[in-house]
């Protein structure tokens, strides 16, 4: 084995501390953010509170979670999340795996044709318009339609089936006499598993954080989204009061009155990042082997 020189040690050893370094300044701002969703709220008022909570409470997370709105609003969202992405990525996939065929007749307009809406929005209010005529306005359906076909991960998807899927293995099965459902199943989508993680991800992460589709095509309080709920919280900190007031209704203790009076804004709002921010956080080392491999598409050249 060959031994490591002192000038790349040292080399090497900078390096490590300048990534511990970067890693620390990059993780700062997330755990002081979790410090203080799990502090009391009138301590974290007191300030200097860094990366460990001086007065551990659940309490913040208690008050969000005792609304049934937050609780009923989580889970729609999450059934959003799941049928947008799959719908997402069937239409896209299978739109990438159609122009990905040469011999398809008019692939080059076809291409331009759907191009064309990247560069020619038609703003908000003829939008509001087309969604109000085709009846999506507090409908269930304005999450998921709309955002069927995104023509910047269809061209993602279609440049990795070119680029890294050879011709021959299409002639190699239709030799054998599949199809073109077979090559799809059989074929391209084992082989596109990085891409699709990768989109995936993609369209997970958008799903998750959106509360402008609800802000502007709804006002049925029955398909509010967790983000536009949360971003009424951070935005109306008299939620909060409304909260107790609820408790106090539901006939709470003087107890847990008393706790719940401890909470503030703030610690709402650091508690509000955490819940939000926990599913991707677990969804993500699932996807990341993948998410690495699509991510790379094209970053090396034979």
């Amino acid at each position: 084995m060959k031994k490591e020189s002192t000038s790349y040690k040292i080399f090497n050893g900078f390096n490590i501390f300048l990534m511990l370094i970067v890693a620390a300044v990059m993780m700062y701002p997330y755990l002081n953010v979790v410090a203080k969703a799990f502090n009391d709220g009138t301590n974290t008022m007191l300030g200097g509170l860094t990366i460990f909570p001086r007065i551990p409470t659940l309490e913040n997370f208690r008050t969000i979670l005792r609304d049934g709105k937050i609780m009923d609003a989580t889970v729609r969202t999450v059934l959003i999340v799941v049928i947008a992405t799959s719908y997402e990525l069937v239409v896209q996939f299978s739109v990438a795996y159609a122009l990905s065929r040469k011999k398809l007749p008019g692939r080059t307009g076809i291409l331009l044709f759907l191009m064309l809406p990247m560069f020619i929005k038609c703003g908000l209010i003829p939008t509001y318009v087309l969604y109000s005529t085709a009846g999506l306005l507090n409908n269930f359906m304005v999450y998921i339609l709309p955002g069927a076909f995104s023509f910047y991960n269809m061209l993602i998807i279609k440049t990795y089936m070119t680029s890294t899927i050879s011709d021959s293995l299409d002639e190699s099965a239709k030799l054998d006499g599949a199809n073109d459902l077979v090559i799809l199943f059989r074929i391209y989508i084992p082989l596109c598993k990085p891409i699709l993680a990768t989109v995936a991800l993609w369209l997970i992460v958008s799903k998750w954080n959106d509360w402008i589709t609800t802000l502007y095509f709804v006002n049925d309080s029955k398909l509010f989204t967790l983000q536009y709920l949360l971003m009424q919280v951070v935005r109306e900190s008299e939620r909060i009061a409304q909260m107790i007031g609820t408790a106090i209704q539901n006939g709470a203790s003087p107890e847990e009155i008393a706790k719940m009076m401890k909470v503030t804004p703030d610690a709402i709002i650091a508690a509000q990042v955490v819940i939000t921010t926990i599913p991707i956080i677990i969804i993500y080392p699932f996807l990341q082997k993948y998410f690495v491999n699509g991510i790379m598409l094209g970053a090396v050249k034979e």
